[in-house]
C-alpha cells in the first residue's frame, strides 16, 4: 500500500479515535412531561434544570406542561416522552392490561394522594353518598376522575347515578362556584390554592371529601420513566432520579429561591400563591410521617400492594401487577441523601 494511503488511513483512524470520547459523552435527551400546568409543585424540576443538575448527570431534559397526571402516563406510553411526573394508579391500570408496556415509577413524590371531591359547604353534597343523582365535573385526563371508580365501589356508590361534565382544567373551581356542577373531582394540590386565588376560603367555604379518608390508601404522583428508557439507558434513569432528589431537598430548604427561579421560567405565575401551594403540598402530601421513616422517593411495598389490590378489584383488572412492576427503587440514592424537612 502506498505511503499516502497509509497516511490517509492513519489520519482517519486518529479522527475517529478523537471523536469517540466526545460521542460517548453526548448527553441523553429526555422529553419530560409535567402532570399539569406550571405550578409551585413543579419548582424542583426547573431548579434541577436551571442549576445544571440534569447536565451534571449527562442529561438534556426538555420539560413540557401537562394535561393531567393520568394523561402523563399515556404520554410516556405513546413514546412521545421518555419520562415525566404522573399518577402511579394509572400505571397500575396499564401494567395490568398491557404488561411490559407501562411506565415504571422510580421516585415517589406524593406519599399521600391528594384526590378529593370538593363541594360548596352550603350545597347539597354533605356526604360521599350524596353524589348519587348529582352532576360532578372533571377534566378528562385527571387522575381524580380515573380513580373515582375505586372510591365509588369501596363506598357502595352507584356510578350510573353520577353525571359527569368534562371541563377545562382552569374552570374546575369556577364552574363549582357558579353552580354549574355540584362537585368537582380534584387534585387538592391544585384546587386548594386556586380557591385562595379566587378569594374563597377553602377551609370554610368548601367541603372536602378526600379519597384516602374514605376507604382508599393510595400513593399518587412521582417521577416515571418509559419501559424503553429503563431497559436501554439505566444510567440516564439513575441520573434523572439523583438530580430530582437533589433539587427537591434544596427547594424544601429554600422555598423562596426555588419559586423565584420558577417565575423566571413562567413569569405569569403569582409567586405568593405558588409558594403557598408548594408549602401546602409539602406539609400534606409529601413530608408525611411515612416519609420521615423511609425517606423521600420511596414507598412501603405492603402499602403499595394494598393500593394495587384496591385499584385492581375496583376496575376488575385481569392481572394484579406486583409492586416491583409498578415501582422500582433501584435508582434511589441512600436514605441519608433522601432525608428532608421543612425549616422551622
Amino acid at each position: 500500500m502506498p505511503i499516502s494511503r497509509w497516511t490517509t488511513l492513519g489520519a482517519g483512524l486518529l479522527a475517529l479515535a478523537c471523536a469517540l470520547p466526545a460521542a460517548a459523552q453526548a448527553p441523553t435527551k429526555i422529553r419530560f412531561t409535567l402532570d399539569w400546568k406550571i405550578q409551585g409543585v413543579h419548582a424542583w424540576f426547573y431548579w434541577a434544570k436551571d442549576k445544571g443538575y440534569f447536565k451534571d448527570e449527562k442529561l438534556d431534559v426538555a420539560i413540557d406542561q401537562g394535561d393531567g397526571s393520568a394523561a402523563a402516563v399515556t404520554r410516556v406510553m405513546s413514546g412521545g416522552y421518555q419520562a415525566g411526573v404522573g399518577d402511579v394508579n394509572a400505571i397500575i391500570q396499564n401494567a395490568a392490561t398491557k404488561p411490559g408496556e407501562a411506565p415504571v415509577m422510580v421516585y415517589m413524590i406524593y406519599n399521600q394522594a391528594p384526590f378529593a371531591l370538593i363541594a360548596k359547604a352550603d350545597g347539597p353534597i354533605r356526604t360521599l353518598k350524596d353524589v348519587e343523582g348529582k352532576t360532578l365535573g372533571s377534566p378528562a385526563g385527571a387522575a381524580a376522575l380515573k380513580v373515582f371508580a375505586a372510591l365509588a365501589r369501596r363506598n357502595g356508590i352507584d356510578e350510573k347515578k353520577v353525571n359527569w361534565t368534562n371541563m377545562a382544567p382552569n374552570l374546575q373551581e369556577q364552574m363549582l362556584l357558579r353552580g354549574q356542577v355540584d362537585a368537582s373531582a380534584v387534585f387538592a394540590a391544585t384546587s386548594y390554592m386556586n380557591l385562595v386565588a379566587q378569594h374563597v376560603d377553602p377551609d370554610k367555604d368548601i367541603r372536602w371529601i378526600f379519597y384516602n379518608d374514605n376507604g382508599l390508601d393510595l400513593y399518587s404522583n412521582g417521577v416515571l420513566v418509559s419501559a424503553k428508557l429503563l431497559a436501554e439507558q439505566p444510567r440516564a434513569v439513575g441520573g434523572l432520579v439523583k438530580a430530582v432528589n437533589r433539587a427537591m431537598k434544596e427547594c424544601i430548604a429554600a422555598a423562596d429561591a426555588c419559586i423565584d427561579n420558577l417565575a423566571r421560567n413562567e413569569p405569569l405565575i403569582d409567586k405568593s400563591i405558588e409558594k403557598r401551594r408548594m408549602l401546602y403540598v409539602l406539609k400534606h402530601s409529601i413530608l408525611t410521617s411515612e416519609v420521615a421513616e423511609i425517606g423521600l422517593g420511596d414507598v412501603r411495598d405492603e402499602r403499595m400492594a394494598r393500593a394495587i389490590d384496591q385499584i385492581a378489584d375496583s376496575y376488575g383488572l385481569p392481572h394484579k401487577p406486583a409492586p416491583n412492576e409498578v415501582f422500582n427503587r433501584g435508582f434511589l440514592p441512600s436514605k441519608a441523601e433522601r432525608t428532608a424537612k421543612l425549616p422551622l
